[in-house]
């Protein structure tokens, strides 16, 4: 069997009700598993993909985390067949992703925020949030892009959080 996920991506900026979807199959009962955790807590379910003759097929599945309680605002969603014979979990694809509601209390989107010559996380904080002691939520937002907050260059296209 064999698993895609394409949805979320890595880094995703994804709110309490995560879209999970892809391409799975290979098997005539081609069972999947999900996993979404941080480490310290964690959702868990099952869904069907393929054509109940061995091929692929596409699958969506949107998943509400609200109850978790994570602690940390980057969690792991993981996508699995469980083995029939010992309990393996088997051809494992894990995506890092941020939760944006532990970014940003009430969050539903994000706005891109191209930065240009002169600017700092400090500046562009005080722009969308009104403090720039808040510049902190442009780094958790951005893991993939921002690896050091000190150092932003001009052209980089930065995820502001909202609520």
């Amino acid at each position: 069997m064999s698993i895609d996920v394409q949805q979320p991506r890595t880094h995703d900026l994804v709110s309490n009700h995560i879209q999970i979807g892809g391409v799975a199959g290979g098997a005539f009962e081609a069972a999947f598993n999900y996993r979404i955790t941080e480490g310290h807590d964690e959702v868990t379910g099952g869904f069907m993909a393929g054509d109940g003759a061995g091929g692929h097929g596409q699958f969506q599945l949107t998943v509400d985390v609200t109850g978790a309680a994570f602690q940390l605002n980057r969690i792991f969603v993981e996508v699995f067949w469980t083995s029939p014979k010992d309990g393996a979990e088997l051809d494992k694809k894990i995506v890092p992703v941020v939760l944006g509601p532990l970014v940003v209390p009430g969050y539903q989107n994000y706005l891109e925020h191209v930065v240009v010559a002169g600017e700092t996380l400090w500046g562009i904080s005080v722009k969308y949030y009104g403090s720039g002691n808040l510049y902190y939520r442009l780094v958790a937002a951005n893991p993939g892009t921002i690896t050091n907050p000190n150092v932003i260059t001009p052209g980089m296209v930065i995820r502001v959080p909202r609520a």
